[in-house]
């Protein structure tokens, strides 16, 4: 035989028309025994097993926080495996126009692995939805690329596809083909092509296209369409389509491959709706046969409208049927419409785009010179990563001459100027007091704390009880009595007490927790771990004592460990919840020029992470950058930061005190500062947690008020395992939860405004 004649018997028998490959399980007798046919055939030309490094990579993706590495990954696999032989497990898949046998993933692994990187783009139930959604396209010129991208992104789990053209070589300045498949359907081109990205999609093909008589059987056989993408040349087409889509309520959508033009048109919402926007002023189907080549540019010129002309598509309809015989498309055109069209597809499907309209992605419009976006930095953390700490806040003075026999405004300032040292939370400084002669009123500001953490200005109190502690202690340093009125006017509830100063001769003794006055501070540094020695922690006890209150420790390290968790899934829960997300986002500080102007909230150095953990932190406190999780149940990563640091604590520490009015808040902050004094001069360390114990008081002493479903629901349950851990009395305020260690000091302190802004003088 002559090589020519050879050669045209070989390019016979090329398969121009299977599109759908087969699947087989070889656990299965008939399946392996059809198998064995095909190779014995010869139609099994290449054979790719990578089905161990597919099930590899599913149990990573699975396990993503346990970081599966070598022999535990390997345990993993095998157990994944089970005991089976490797070839029995999985699908496989025997693509007939190319000889492969492909060995993949089962259906649902196959697919959890490939959709594993759209999480967090789409979620999981989104995706399974999206499965359920039947997609015609038709016009597989520019419709391949919507068709392939819909695949590959898992947008419908029908797609069905219709041309009545063959490739041809001019088309292959668009469309995504080999020369080897000239003369094969554009159909089966795609069809193909969507086989070997995902073989469990189901797809239907019409070489015929759409037509007058099976245009019923396209839109709704086995359950009408979801979306119709229409990409087809012919104008009666395209409108044909429209008034059927119209009729069934289907929507539609078109990308134009002209200045990234989108049409969509929501017959499902609007049934009444005018096809192509009333365009094409009432003309019908049936009216757009037969047209000449002017006809036709006139009603192009009217479908893509006035700006149409103004480019070199304009210039081009005048040349059809003369210099060129068709209008241009371009491949860059074709992809940016593939993924126009697919994206607009997700949302519209998922209920996110509802309405009809034309919309504009043009690229010679938006990337050409003068048009350049300006390249944009976060100036902010950009200034955290490289400022150096503010210097700290100074205890004042504590002589006075000894020969002023009255208490004077000075003297009243550096009293007030030791109780602003004290700790509040989130740094709120939510005090006011208000100076006569010797007597100053104690109050708590009305609008200086914060609003779901302070549950009746509880937190406000406690912080108040803990300045006034700071007051008392100072005045026998500087040769002052010091008596505490508490409830000094029923009238004013937010007054805690009036503290009054005198000049007698009486001689004082100074506590020594006096010297510590202006050392004591928070300290978020991971600690060692070291336990907390006996006589420290009798002396923490001891402290809280010393002012009626009670200090509870845990030192157990699986205790230590559980409150870690508790704490870890309460700070998930806040950051996940939009209005604690935003008020903690509000306490943070990030630029010096905001720290000296505001002088309160928690300077970002003051947390001690790492500079690169500062960008987490950052989109942490941006609710627009946590939305998402939120709404995906994610947030497994704001865990970590808690678990870790009570996993290098000493031990774990909660305050308590009797009642739960006001006034036992306020002297629970009293006993508070002494414990944290306390734990100063003995060289320890203290983080607190204070937002989850007021979220506690809200949950059962105000039913909830003000939080969200989710949130009272999850803190019921961490309740639960929080009174497992702290067996806490009856009736008992909680004042602070905090963590002990041994630690280096603090890179930085927050500041304090100045006493005049928290002191006035009657």
């Amino acid at each position: 035989m002559k090589l020519a004649e050879r050669l045209a018997a070989l390019a016979a028998g090329v398969d121009q028309g299977t599109y759908q490959p087969a699947l087989f399980s070889l656990a299965d007798a008939w399946d392996r025994r059809k198998v064995e046919e095909l190779v014995a055939a010869g139609q099994v030309r290449e054979v790719h097993d990578r089905y161990v490094d597919q099930l590899t990579e599913l149990c990573v993706t699975r396990s993503p926080k346990q970081r599966l590495r070598g022999a535990a990954l390997d345990e993993a696999v095998r157990a994944a495996l089970g005991d089976g032989p490797p070839e029995e497990r999985g699908t496989w898949v025997h693509y007939p126009w190319s000889g492969r046998l492909v060995h993949v993933l089962g259906e649902a692994d196959y697919r959890d692995l490939r959709f594993s990187r759209n999480r967090y783009k789409i979620t999981p139930d989104e995706q399974a939805e999206l499965r359920n959604k039947r997609i015609g396209v038709v016009g597989l010129s520019v419709g391949q690329a919507s068709a392939v991208t819909l695949a590959l992104e898992g947008v419908g789990g029908l797609l069905r596809l219709a041309d009545f053209d063959e490739l041809a070589l001019s088309n292959m300045n668009r469309l995504r083909a080999g020369v080897h498949e000239i003369g094969v359907h554009k159909c089966v081109i795609a069809a193909r092509a969507i086989a070997e990205i995902d073989p469990f999609l189901r797809v239907e093909v019409s070489r015929t296209g759409v037509t007058e008589e099976n245009v019923e059987a396209f839109l709704t056989e086995g359950g009408k369409l979801d979306l119709l993408i229409e990409e087809c040349d012919d104008l009666y087409t395209k409108v044909f389509l429209r008034e059927r889509a119209r009729a069934h309520g289907i929507p539609v959508l078109m990308e134009t491959n002209d200045r990234g033009m989108l049409d969509v048109e929501r017959f499902d919402r609007e049934p009444d709706r005018p096809v192509l926007h009333s365009l094409l002023r009432g003309l019908s189907a049936a009216e757009l046969k037969g047209l000449t080549q002017a006809q036709k540019v006139a009603i192009v010129l009217r479908i893509l409208g006035p700006d149409a002309l103004k480019g070199r598509l304009g210039a081009s309809l005048l040349e059809v049927e003369e210099t060129t015989t068709s209008w241009p498309q371009l491949a860059s055109g074709t992809m940016l419409g593939g993924a126009v069209s697919t994206d607009a597809a997700r949302r519209v499907l998922l209920g996110e785009l509802t309405r009809s309209g034309r919309y504009f992605v043009d690229l010679d419009a938006i990337v050409k010179d003068g048009r350049e976006a300006e390249v944009q930095v976060d100036a902010a953390l950009e200034e955290a990563f490289a400022r150096k700490p503010l210097p700290p806040p100074e205890a004042p003075p504590l002589a006075r001459p000894a020969d002023k026999r009255t208490v004077t405004r000075e003297d009243v300032r550096r009293l007030v100027g030791f109780g602003v040292l004290a700790p509040s939370g989130g740094n709120a400084q939510p005090w006011r007091f208000v100076a006569k002669g010797g007597r100053v009123r104690c109050k708590v500001s009305p609008d200086g704390g914060r609003t779901l953490n302070d549950y009746q200005h509880a937190a406000s109190f406690v912080a108040l009880g803990a300045a006034v502690e700071n007051m008392v202690l100072a005045a026998p340093a500087m040769g002052l009595s010091a008596e505490v009125a508490l409830a000094p006017e029923a009238r004013d509830p937010l007054a805690a007490c009036d503290v009054v100063f005198r000049v007698d001769d009486a001689s004082y003794a100074v506590d020594p927790l006096c010297a510590v006055l202006g050392a004591r501070c928070t300290n978020r540094k991971l600690g060692t771990g070291a336990p907390l020695s006996d006589r420290a922690a009798a002396g923490l006890v001891e402290a809280a004592e010393a002012r009626g209150g009670k200090l509870l420790l845990v030192t157990d390290r699986a205790a230590i460990a559980e409150v870690g968790e508790i704490l870890g899934q309460a700070d998930r829960m806040m950051f996940l919840s939009r209005k604690h997300n935003e008020e903690m986002g509000a306490e943070l500080r990030w630029t010096e020029e905001e720290i000296l102007r505001t002088r309160d909230g928690l300077d970002v150095l003051t947390l001690d992470v790492a500079a690169s953990d500062l960008a987490a932190v950052r989109l942490a406190t941006t609710w627009k950058a946590v939305e998402f999780a939120a709404k995906m149940g994610g947030g497994g990563a704001l865990v970590k930061s808690a678990r870790r640091s009570l996993g290098s604590s000493s031990a774990v520490g909660l305050v308590v005190f009797p009642g739960t009015a006001s006034r036992s808040y306020f002297e629970g902050g009293r006993a508070l500062e002494r414990v944290w004094l306390e734990a100063t001069a003995r060289g320890i360390a203290i983080q607190p947690w204070s937002a989850m114990l007021y979220l506690f008081a809200r949950l059962e002493r105000g039913g909830g008020k003000g939080l969200e479903p989710k949130v009272r629901e999850r803190l019921g349950e961490l309740r639960q395992q929080f009174l497992r851990v702290f067996d806490v009395p009856a009736g008992h305020a909680e004042i602070l939860l905090f963590r002990l260690s041994k630690a280096e000091p603090p890179t930085a302190r927050s500041l304090r405004k100045p006493v005049e802004d928290v002191l006035s003088f009657a």
